[in-house]
């Protein structure tokens, strides 16, 4: 796939899943709304009865370490002790620039937004960076790299980020990477690398589709493992989540199968954006970026037809498109095609 050089500040970057605000722009369109402006699997790991008990009682510290074993399993990891459960990779991307004092933080992008944020927020001097050499080459204190990347799926060869982390140790420095999407691209994961000061972000919401159970984990060397636990604090994560986390993350049959439908499903957008004359920029298993010169216009129909993708104002000629389920297909081969 063709990946060509995106320009972005990550003040133009703005959040997909709004559909209050597609509704109110757009009260005409039809019920129901297809929301293709997120990158979270359309299908989501079956949710099973749950124990009433795990709403009413505060979760255990043994229910919290039996979730982080089977995470450790599913990611590789082989120490336990070195990963960490969240309420969610958001919460950690918001925790992370509290554990270091002010510095130079070099940020791999185009990406998302929410890490520039965070770390300037406290302090932390931001540099937006086009390439992982470059990051190295300005001295940063941390570099943070999204990998898959989101917005255009771009991929750091794993030995790469290996030397990286090895020339970061040497000054103190931390690597921090983001593998929101790393789910379905397995062969990229270093979750279970054990990379010398490096902290890497797991998501249970994107592949498992279940962006709403807000569950994460952060994996890093014991130290610093223990610095993340003890700044999230106790209960950080809800028994609920924590209950259906670990089915999700233990069941790597149903992840197996849902890699391979996604896949199937990710050419077939491809081949429907290609039929409508659009470039394919990048993208992963749950999302294609791709470019045409009248992008805007096919958001306006689209839109007016009760699909919701990603624009960006900093470039009108790009579209980031989701998965549909499987029953939205032929809603929008026809809001494209006509």
């Amino acid at each position: 796939m063709n990946r060509k050089c995106i320009e972005l500040r990550a003040d133009t970057m703005e959040h997909g899943g709004n559909l209050h605000d597609a509704k109110a722009r757009f009260p005409k369109a039809p019920e129901p709304w297809i929301d293709l402006s997120t990158g979270i699997n359309p299908r989501a790991y079956p949710v099973p009865p749950l124990d009433p008990e795990i709403f009413h009682r505060l979760p255990s510290p043994q229910q919290v370490r039996a979730c982080e074993r089977i995470a450790a399993q599913a990611y590789g990891v082989g120490d336990p002790e070195c990963l960490v459960a969240a309420a969610g990779s958001q919460a950690l991307i918001g925790l992370l620039p509290r554990l270091r004092p002010p510095g130079r933080v070099a940020i791999i992008g185009p990406t998302y937004s929410e890490h520039e944020l965070s770390w300037s927020r406290h302090g932390h001097r931001v540099l937006s960076m086009a390439d992982l050499d470059a990051a190295l080459a300005a001295q940063a204190d941390v570099i943070v790299v999204v990998n898959p990347n989101n917005p255009d799926g771009r991929v750091i060869p794993s030995q790469r980020l290996a030397d990286a982390a090895q020339l970061l140790a040497t000054r103190g420095g931390w690597l921090v990477i983001d593998e929101a999407f790393a789910d379905l691209e397995p062969g990229h994961s270093v979750a279970g690398g054990s990379l010398a000061n490096t902290i890497v972000l797991r998501s249970v919401g994107k592949a498992y589709g279940l962006a709403g159970l807000r569950l994460g984990f952060a994996v890093a060397w014991p130290a610093q493992a223990q610095a993340i636990r003890d700044n999230l604090g106790p209960w950080a994560v809800s028994g609920p989540a924590l209950a259906l986390g670990s089915q999700a993350l233990a069941d790597q049959a149903w992840l197996s199968a849902e890699r391979s439908r996604l896949s199937r499903a990710s050419h077939r957008l491809d081949a429907l954006l290609h039929r409508a004359g659009f470039e394919l920029i990048g993208g992963t298993c749950l999302f294609r970026l791709a470019r045409h010169e009248v992008a805007a216009q096919y958001f306006e129909r689209l839109a007016g037809c009760g699909i919701w993708v990603r624009s960006f104002a900093f470039d009108p000629a790009l579209l980031r498109f989701g998965i549909p389920k499987e029953e939205e297909w032929n809603r929008l081969e026809k809001a494209i095609s006509d």
